[in-house]
């Protein structure tokens, strides 16, 4: 990480945690957050939380093969939740990790409210610092529509989960629907003390020999550098609702360098999620740290806290429509 007489002005708090780094490394990108400890060279102390991966009520074998596949610029995932299941997880997993490190969030999911419920009620009663929920998760009961792309649906699941826990509550937003600062305000309304935004974008690819989708799962969630311009809008829109309530998003979308975090925290984050980065470079959260740093001398910043949500708007700008090109 960085020198130790700096890493003060990396310290936030989010959602009432202590962060040492606004750095956080997202949901299904390293594991339970066991993964990493392996790596040579990496800490936990560089990052302000781990995100675990997505926990339902029982054990899931996730979807068939392929599950990921390399695009440009990003990546399609469809790993299906696979997972051992909230019991295995609080038993088995977290006595294993060092709350001493950094902070360890929970990820929620679910197929009905019911199952939301109970996950949730499972990690309260564990050491876990903060439980986020993620809405993308298709409503069996209502057709497989995505709780997290209809806002009454949305805030439905937020006020159920708040209602059987006192820890910090961070829903995690999808871009794939019409108002998502009209979703983010409902979220608020019920409850959730925080938001990560964004999670994956829907896209699909083609084999052309086979004529047929590479995803076992025909369609999968793109993340990577692609989707950054689509996130840092979104983190953008949600921060106009969350500044006058005090609500901090953790920006996510294609972070890889110093210059994305710094995009996200000034266009409203108050934490940044990495994720599909770290598969090409596991070593790649110092060297955002010390980027960050760097920025915040040269602008003679005390604390990185203090970019958030410092961007400037221009000027009445030219009001075009999303086809014009012209």
């Amino acid at each position: 990480m960085a020198s130790t007489d700096q890493n003060h002005k990396l310290r936030i708090d989010f959602c009432g945690m202590k962060f040492n780094s606004p750095l956080v490394l997202l949901s299904g990108c390293v594991g339970f957050g066991e993964e990493y400890t392996r790596v040579a060279g990496f800490s936990n102390r560089d990052v302000g939380a781990v995100c675990l991966k997505g926990t339902t009520g029982s054990a899931r074998l996730g979807n068939p093969a392929h599950r990921v596949y390399e695009t440009p610029m990003g990546m399609l995932n469809a790993i299906g939740l696979q997972n051992p299941g909230v019991d295995r997880v609080v038993d088995g997993i977290l006595p294993t990790l060092d709350f001493d490190e950094t902070r360890f969030i929970a990820n929620v999911s679910g197929s009905t409210i019911e199952e939301y419920i109970a996950v949730t009620r499972r990690f309260d009663d564990s050491p876990i610092d903060a439980i986020e929920i993620n809405i993308s998760c298709p409503n069996v009961k209502e057709g497989g529509v995505a709780f997290g792309n209809d806002p009454d649906m949305s805030a439905r699941v937020v006020a159920a989960c708040r209602a059987v826990t006192r820890k910090p509550l961070i829903t995690k937003l999808s871009p794939n629907q019409t108002d998502i600062a009209e979703n983010a305000r409902r979220c608020i309304e019920a409850g959730t003390d925080g938001f990560a935004v964004i999670n994956t974008l829907m896209g699909m690819a083609v084999d052309i020999e086979t004529r047929t989708p590479v995803i076992g799962n025909n369609q999968g969630g793109l993340s990577g550098p692609a989707i950054k311009p689509v996130a840092l809008l979104k983190v953008h829109q949600v921060h106009q609702v969350c500044k006058a309530h005090g609500i901090p998003i953790i920006g996510q979308g294609g972070v890889t360098t110093a210059e994305d975090a710094l995009e996200f925290l000034i266009a409203g984050a108050s934490a940044v999620g990495v994720g599909t980065a770290l598969f090409y470079d596991p070593l790649v959260c110092p060297k955002i740290n010390q980027g960050i740093l760097a920025y915040l001398h040269r602008h003679g910043l005390d604390q990185v806290g203090q970019l958030t949500g410092s961007l400037s708007l221009n000027q009445s700008p030219v009001r075009h429509t999303p086809a014009c090109g012209g």
